[in-house]
C-alpha cells in the first residue's frame, strides 16, 4: 500500500464517520503569537478548544504538515540518529469539538486500524492514564473498560502523567489520552522480549503510532485543573510510522515517504544508503546512514516552510529554518564529502512525489530551490571561513586541547557546527574542552531564555461567553465594555495588561499590517482616568489590547479610541502597497507573489518573488504606475463576506502561507484585487503620492521594496529641496548646478589619477630603496621598517618586496588617520621548512600597538589604537628569525 493510498484511506474512513474534511493549516504560523510553527495537528484548531471560535464543523479530520524544532517539542536533535523522529511529519487527526468522546473515538481508531489498514491484533499494544494524585485526577476507567472489550488486559498498559496525559503548554485545554503502539519486530525477537516492556522505551520498533487525547480540563496559571464546559477529542496519528507499519520495514525511511528522496541523493553523492534490515553495519556505513537521513528529513521541513512564505533568516522563524538546512548541509559536508550546493536538487523529487496533495509545494518549486540553492552555497561559504579562523585557533594553541570557550565563538559568531571543530581537531590529534564550550552553551541559552521568559496568569472573565465584535472597518470610536483582563510579566517588556473588548474598533496586528494604538476613556469621566493601548494583537481569535495599567474600574463603561492619525498614515501605506502589487506582476510579469510585507504609520515593505535586481527604470515605472492609479481616484469597493470560491472567480489574489476561511474579505481599487483583512483608504486620491525609497535582494529569487506614502513623501520631498539648497550655497549658487557638480567631479577623477601615478612612483622608490636594506640572519632575508603610506599601500608594498627576495621575511608598518597598522610577508619555502606564521607574528607584535589581526602563515596584517608601540614592534619582529 502507498503512503497516498494510506493517507487517502484514512480521511475517506473519517468522512465515511461524518466528520469534514479540511486541508492542512500552513506550516508556518503568521498569527499566533504563543507559537513559531504548526507543531502539531491541534494547533490551528485551538480556538475552539479555547472557546473562543465555532467550528464549521462539531467532527473534522485531516492531514497536517507539522514542524518540531525548538521549544516543549523539539525533536531536532534525535533526527537522523533514530529513524522515527523528524522535524517536519503529517500528523492525520480526527476531531470532536463537543459531540463524540471516549466511546467513539476508541472504537474508530481499532476499527480504521484492525480492519481497514489490517494491522494485525497481536501487534498493537494500547495505553491510559494511571491517574494523578497531584491533579486529583482518577484513573480512567471508562478508557479502560472500552479497550478491554476490543483487546486483551494483558495489552493494556497504564500510562503516567508523562505518557498519558496531553497538555497543550503550561497553560489552557488538556486531558487523558490513550496512545496505541505498533511492534514490527520479527516474530523471534517477539519471543525474547515483550512488546509490553518495550513501549516508551524508545525502540525503533516499538512505536506508538496514534493519540487519542480526550480534552476535558483547562490548566491555570496556578497550575490547578477547571473543567472545561464541554468535552473534545483531539488525536493525531503519526503518518510516516503509520507507512513503516503498513509497508512491512521498520524504519520510516525504508518507507516510500522517503526512498525517492534517498535514491535521489546516492545518484548526486555516490553514497548508498543502508536499509534498516541490514544489520551490523560498519562505523563509516552508519555515519552515511545518519548523513542521509538528516539530509532528506531536512529538505522536506525547509522546503515547506519557504513555499509556506518562511524565508531562511537571522531571526525568529527564519533563523529556525537556516539553522535546520545549515544541520543538513554540514552533514553533507562532513560525511558524504559534498563541497558545492546540492540539496536544492532534491526539491523536485519532493515536488512531484507530493504535489498533488500539497499543491503549494509543486506551485513554488522554483522558488524554493532557488532559495535553497542561495543559501547553501552562502554557508558553503562560511564553512571556509570557519576552516581557516579554526586553523588560527589551532596555531594559537600550545597544547593538545582547544579552549572550549573559542570553539564555542566559532560556532555561535560564524556558525561553525561543533562536531565539525571536533572532526577536524581530531584529524590533528587534538580535542576541545568540552565542558568550556557546554558552559558557555548554557550561559546564551540563559540569557536568551531570561530575555524571552514571559509569565502569563489566568484570564479573569468579567462577561462571560463569545462577546467580543470588531468593528473598526466602520469606526475608530466606540462605546465598549472589558470582557475579560489578564496580566502578562516580561523580562522584555516588564508588566503589561491584556484587554480583551465586548466590541472594539481597534486593528489586531495580522496580514503584515501593525497593530492600532488609542485610548480608553471612562465615559463619565471627562477624560479622567484614560490609558493608552499601546499595541492591539490577535491570539486565538481574541483581539488583545496592550496596556501598561489597567483602568480604577474595570466593570465601568468606555470609549475606545483608535489614534487616527497613526491609522491613517497605515492605511495609506496599506493600499499602497495592494497597488505596488499590480503594478510590479504587470511590469516584471505574473509571476511576482508577495512573499512578506509590514505596513506601519511611516513606511511600507514588500518582499516578493522575482530573480533579477528591478532596474531603475522598472521601478519609475512601478512608482508611475502607482501614481497614476492614486491620481484616477479609484474608489475602494469592499466585499467583507465573499465565498472565497467566488473571490478566487473574480480573479482576487490569494497569498501562499496564508489561511482563509469559507468566507473572505476581498478589497478592489480598480484591476486590483487581493483578500486582505487590513485597513484602506476609501478612495486612492487620500494616498496624495508614492515613492519608492529602496530596492534590494532579501534572498535568492526575493526582492524587497521599501517606500513612503502621504506626509512622508512630503518630507522626503522637503528634505530633498534642503539638501539642493545646501549644495547650491556650498557651490556659490552657480546658475547650472548639475553642471558644476558634474565639473567637480572630472577635476576629482584627473587629481585621483594624478595622485595615484605619484602614489605608485613614490612606492617603486620606497621598493628599491627598501631592497637595500636587507639584512641576512640565519639564512633568512629580513627587513623589519616603518613607512609613509596608508594601509592599503603599505600592505601592498609589503607583499611587492616580500616576493621579490627568497628567503625573505618582511615585516612594515604604517600610520593612516592616526590607526597603527602592520604587515608581514613571509617566503612560502620559510613557512614550510622553519615553521614561521605570519599569523602568529602579527598576533604577537600587535600587542604593541593595543591591536589584534592574523592572516595565512605567508601573510598577515593587522592594526591597534597606539601609534608610540610602532616602535617596538618593529624591534621585537627580528626575535622571529633569531
Amino acid at each position: 500500500m502507498t503512503s497516498q493510498q494510506i493517507r487517502k484511506q484514512f480521511l475517506d474512513f473519517f468522512q465515511s464517520k461524518g466528520h469534514l474534511i479540511v486541508p492542512s493549516a500552513p506550516i508556518v504560523l503568521k498569527n499566533d503569537p504563543t507559537l513559531m510553527f504548526n507543531n502539531s495537528g491541534m494547533a490551528q484548531f485551538k480556538e475552539y478548544f479555547l472557546g473562543n471560535g465555532t467550528p464549521k464543523s462539531n467532527r473534522i479530520a485531516d492531514t497536517q504538515k507539522c514542524l518540531r524544532v525548538s521549544g516543549k517539542h523539539n525533536d531536532l536533535e534525535d533526527v537522523g540518529f533514530d529513524t522515527y523522529h523528524h522535524t517536519m511529519f503529517e500528523m492525520l487527526g480526527n476531531w470532536s469539538f463537543g459531540d463524540y468522546f471516549k466511546k467513539d473515538a476508541i472504537n474508530w481508531a481499532w476499527e480504521l486500524l484492525t480492519e481497514v489498514y489490517k494491522i494485525p491484533k497481536e501487534n498493537l499494544y494500547v495505553s491510559v492514564f494511571e491517574g494523578s494524585k497531584e491533579d486529583n485526577v482518577p484513573f480512567d476507567q471508562e478508557a479502560w473498560d472500552i479497550w478491554k472489550n476490543l483487546i486483551s488486559e494483558d495489552r493494556i498498559i497504564l500510562g503516567n502523567k508523562k505518557d498519558n496525559f496531553w497538555e497543550m503548554g503550561d497553560q489552557g485545554p488538556c486531558g487523558p489520552c490513550s496512545e496505541i503502539h505498533v511492534d514490527i519486530r520479527t516474530p523471534e525477537e517477539k519471543l525474547k522480549i515483550s512488546g509490553k516492556s518495550l513501549v516508551n522505551n524508545d525502540h525503533p520498533q516499538v512505536v506508538e503510532i496514534w493519540n487519542n487525547v480526550f480534552m476535558e480540563f483547562n490548566r491555570k496559571a496556578d497550575g490547578s485543573l477547571e473543567k472545561l464546559p464541554a468535552q473534545h477529542v483531539d488525536t493525531g496519528m503519526g503518518f510516516e510510522r503509520l507507512c513503516m507499519a503498513l509497508q512491512n520495514v521498520t524504519s520510516n525511511y525504508d518507507t516510500d515517504v522517503f526512498t525517492p528522496l534517498i535514491e535521489k541523493l546516492e545518484q548526486i553523492t555516490g553514497f548508498k544508503y543502508s536499509s534498516n534490515s541490514v544489520r551490523d553495519l560498519s562505523i563509516q556505513e552508519e555515519k552515511t546512514n545518519i548523513a542521509i537521513r538528516v539530509i532528506v528529513d531536512h529538505v522536506r521541513a525547509v522546503a515547506f516552510a519557504i513555499a509556506d512564505g518562511q524565508l531562511p533568516s537571522n531571526t525568529g522563524a527564519g533563523y529556525v529554518i537556516r539553522r535546520i538546512l545549515r544541520r543538513a548541509i554540514r552533514y553533507g559536508f562532513t560525511f558524504l564529502d559534498t563541497k558545492e550546493p546540492f540539496i536544492y536538487k532534491l526539491v523536485e523529487v519532493l515536488a512531484n512525489q507530493i504535489g498533488e496533495f500539497f499543491p503549494e509545494i509543486k506551485s513554488q518549486q522554483q522558488l524554493v530551490t532557488n532559495v535553497i540553492r542561495e543559501e547553501e552555497s552562502s554557508f558553503l561559504r562560511t564553512l571556509d571561513q570557519g576552516l581557516q579562523l579554526l586553523d588560527n585557533v589551532i596555531a594559537q594553541t600550545k597544547a593538545k586541547e582547544v579552549s572550549g570557550v573559542k570553539a564555542f565563538e566559532l560556532y555561535d559568531t560564524f556558525g561553525f557546527p561543533k562536531d565539525l571543530t571536533a572532526l577536524i581537531l581530531k584529524e590533528k590529534n587534538m580535542s576541545f574542552n568540552e565542558t568550556e564550550f557546554e558552559a558557555s552553551m548554557q550561559e546564551q541559552k540563559k540569557r536568551s531564555r531570561a530575555a524571552s521568559e514571559v509569565s502569563t496568569e489566568d484570564w479573569s472573565v468579567l462577561i462571560p461567553g463569545n462577546v467580543e465584535t470588531f468593528i473598526g472597518y466602520d469606526k475608530t470610536e466606540n462605546e465598549v465594555k472589558i470582557t475579560r483582563i489578564r496580566k502578562v510579566d516580561s523580562k522584555k517588556d516588564g508588566i503589561l495588561y491584556q484587554i480583551v473588548l465586548n466590541n472594539t474598533p481597534f486593528y489586531p496586528e495580522g496580514g503584515g499590517q501593525v497593530g492600532d494604538k488609542g485610548i480608553l476613556i471612562p465615559t463619565f469621566s471627562k477624560g479622567e482616568g484614560s490609558i493608552e493601548i499601546i499595541d492591539t494583537k490577535k491570539e486565538n481569535n481574541l483581539i488583545i489590547h496592550y496596556a501598561k495599567s489597567l483602568p480604577e474600574n474595570i466593570e465601568a463603561e468606555f470609549v475606545a479610541k483608535v489614534n487616527t492619525n497613526l491609522r491613517t498614515s497605515t492605511s495609506k501605506n496599506h493600499s499602497a502597497t495592494h497597488l505596488m502589487h499590480l503594478a510590479l506582476r504587470n511590469i516584471l510579469g505574473t509571476h511576482v507573489e508577495q512573499k512578506g510585507s509590514l505596513v506601519n504609520p511611516n513606511y511600507l515593505r514588500f518582499d516578493f518573488s522575482h530573480f533579477s535586481k528591478v532596474s531603475d527604470d522598472e521601478l519609475r515605472q512601478v512608482e508611475a504606475s502607482v501614481n497614476n492609479q492614486i491620481e484616477t481616484q479609484l474608489q475602494l469597493v469592499e466585499h467583507r463576506n465573499i465565498p472565497i470560491k467566488d473571490a478566487l472567480e473574480k480573479g482576487a489574489m490569494a497569498l501562499f502561507g496564508e489561511k482563509y476561511g469559507d468566507s473572505v474579505r476581498m478589497i478592489e481599487f480598480g484591476e486590483s484585487k487581493e483578500l486582505c483583512g487590513g485597513i484602506h483608504v476609501k478612495n486612492t486620491s487620500e494616498i496624495w503620492h508614492f515613492k519608492i525609497i529602496s530596492e534590494g535582494a532579501v534572498a535568492a529569487g526575493i526582492r524587497r521594496i521599501e517606500a513612503i506614502t502621504g506626509d512622508a513623501v512630503k518630507d522626503f520631498y522637503q528634505n530633498q529641496e534642503n539638501t539642493l539648497t545646501e549644495i547650491k550655497e556650498t557651490l556659490k549658487n552657480p546658475q547650472d548646478v548639475l553642471k558644476s557638480v558634474t565639473s567637480l567631479q572630472d577635476d576629482n577623477s584627473k587629481l585621483k589619477k594624478q595622485i595615484e601615478q605619484l602614489l605608485k612612483e613614490k612606492i617603486e622608490v620606497l621598493k628599491n630603496n627598501l631592497l637595500l636594506e636587507f639584512q641576512e640572519i640565519n639564512g633568512i632575508n629580513f627587513l623589519s621598517k616603518q613607512v609613509d603610506l596608508s594601509m592599503n599601500s603599505t600592505k601592498d608594498l609589503t607583499q611587492a618586496i616580500g616576493s621579490s627576495k627568497p628567503n625573505s621575511f618582511v615585516f612594515l608598518a604604517s600610520i593612516e588617520d592616526e590607526t597603527p597598522n602592520i604587515h608581514c610577508y613571509i617566503s612560502k619555502e620559510l613557512v614550510t621548512e622553519k615553521s614561521l606564521n605570519a599569523g602568529n607574528v602579527i598576533r604577537e607584535l600587535s600587542n604593541y600597538i593595543d591591536g589584534n589581526g592574523g592572516g595565512q602563515p605567508f601573510f598577515a596584517s593587522g592594526k591597534g589604537k597606539n601609534v608610540n608601540g610602532i616602535k617596538e614592534a618593529l624591534e621585537k619582529a627580528v626575535d622571529f628569525v633569531k
